[in-house]
């Protein structure tokens, strides 16, 4: 099973900000976590980045056990 890891909006979206899902790519847990928490929590997904591991991950990656698969939507604000 690997992790995942919820911030901000997609946190919000899905009640939690952790999880753990079976998959062998990010699709996979990606897909899974879609099924548990519905359509507000993939709509937020759309307009994320996905990290595995602390490194930027395409959707056909392999995940594994103790990986962790990061959903990290778009930031904005900061200083003028």
């Amino acid at each position: 099973m690997a992790t995942l890891r919820l911030f901000a909006g997609a946190r919000e979206a899905a009640g939690t900000g952790q999880a753990s899902f079976d998959g062998t790519t990010v699709a996979d847990v990606l897909t899974a976590a879609v099924d548990a928490y519905g359509e507000p929590f993939r709509s937020v997904l759309a307009h994320c980045k996905v990290w595995v591991n602390g490194e930027p991950a395409e959707l056909h990656a392999a995940v594994g056990s103790g990986d962790e698969v990061a959903v990290l939507p778009p930031v904005s604000g900061g200083c003028t």
